[in-house]
């Protein structure tokens, strides 16, 4: 399957309850000025088409953003399946120009600028129908790209009480992408690095200031 980032709706999963971070809602969290859900839209506009937001409870906290803010089609907080599910379907009914979908989670600021091209080379090249990265020798299958016709699949998965996406992701036979780490402030940082905590927030916020203080 050939594609190109025409062809790709992006889908932020902000549809986390936080509980590591207290519960507050981690896209939100100020990152080096801005929300971190702003940092990811920034990082993923460039590589696709359009971008549509995953999270529960009110979408009005994300107004600002301007974007389309969708919840989980199925109840009970099933996690970031769920979220892809919901995206998937969204992008079927809404964006008929659109053939997949890029995922990327809410709290991982430093995703990279060639992930969806990357991600949708490794889909042409195997003949998959998802590829789904990896850093470091581990997988983060919340970051990756997902086709269409996957939305039948995923739904009947969560059904059967699928709920992992590493899950899912390995019984597509997903194809699997690693990526370097990269320089930040002279440290080598996972390019996925998710914050879950107060601590990975401070640790996020001290590596932008050092990104911006060297320019």
């Amino acid at each position: 399957m050939s594609l190109k980032t025409g062809q790709v709706t992006g889908l932020i999963l902000a549809g986390g309850r936080s509980r590591r971070m207290g519960g507050v809602d981690k896209a939100l969290l100020d990152l080096a000025g801005q929300p971190m859900l702003g940092r990811v839209i920034e990082r993923l506009r460039p590589q696709v088409k359009r971008i549509v937001v995953n999270a529960n409870e009110d979408p009005a906290r994300f107004e600002s953003f301007g974007l389309p803010v969708i919840a989980d089609r199925m109840e009970g907080h099933l996690g970031p399946l769920a979220g892809l599910q919901a995206g998937l379907d969204w992008a079927r009914r809404e964006t008929p120009d659109a053939r997949c979908v890029a995922s990327a989670a809410a709290d991982t600021p430093f995703i990279p600028a060639d992930l969806v091209a990357r991600l949708l080379t490794a889909i042409a090249d195997t003949g998959a129908t998802s590829a789904i990265a990896s850093s470091g020798g581990a997988l983060t299958p919340v970051v990756g790209v997902w086709s269409l016709a996957l939305v039948d699949a995923l739904a009947d998965a969560l059904r059967a009480g699928t709920r992992a996406v590493h899950r899912f992701a390995e019984e597509q036979g997903s194809a699997i992408v690693e990526f370097p780490f990269v320089e930040i402030g002279g440290d080598r940082i996972d390019p996925f690095f998710n914050v879950n905590t107060p601590e990975d927030l401070e640790k996020a916020r001290a590596l932008l200031a050092t990104e911006t203080a060297r320019g």
